[in-house]
């Protein structure tokens, strides 16, 4: 089965397909795919619904390795609505 395993910023991402066998999970995706070296990402997705490790995986999946948040978007809000940027 084709599995795409994808780690993105705000200005590049990496992207790799891969083929793996049927009843593979996020993890092997995950492992095979060897994107995240640094072990920044903290939780996974599978097109944008939050995934656990031991999910099993479909044809045509993506895999999104999920950073941790830079700030918070409730006080982004709140800031915003005070007129700063």
């Amino acid at each position: 089965m084709r599995v795409e395993v994808v780690l993105a910023w705000p200005e590049r991402y990496l992207r790799q397909e891969l083929l793996l066998p049927e009843g593979c999970t996020v993890a092997d995706a995950v492992e095979a795919a060897a994107l995240d070296a640094g072990g920044d990402s903290v939780a996974t997705a599978v097109h944008g619904v939050l995934a656990r490790p031991q999910q099993a995986l479909h044809d045509g999946d993506r895999v999104e390795l999920l950073r941790p948040l830079l700030a918070d978007p409730k006080e982004n809000r709140r800031r915003r609505a005070r007129g700063g940027d």
